[in-house]
């Protein structure tokens, strides 16, 4: 029996703060030191479904191009 997991979770909290901060996904990936791209943010902000290690990357990007530091639960609601 196969197991499905449910890959699209809704609009997530990281649409309203990039929104907030003025913040485009270019000014998250020109912040970042690792490997993230547009279409990562793209999708963080729809709500498909991220592995951890994405969400952290993610994380570190936004809190670099913002002011105000942030947090996993901050960002993602699953």
């Amino acid at each position: 029996m196969e197991c499905l997991m449910e890959r699209n979770l809704g609009e997530q909290p990281i649409k309203n703060i990039l929104q907030e901060h003025r913040l485009k996904s270019h000014d998250v990936v020109a912040a970042s030191d690792e490997n993230i791209t547009h279409k990562m943010i793209a999708r963080a902000a729809k709500g498909r479904w991220l592995t951890p290690q994405v969400r952290r990357k993610i994380l570190k990007a936004l809190n670099k191009a913002c002011p105000k530091r942030y947090t996993l639960t901050d960002l993602f609601n699953y």
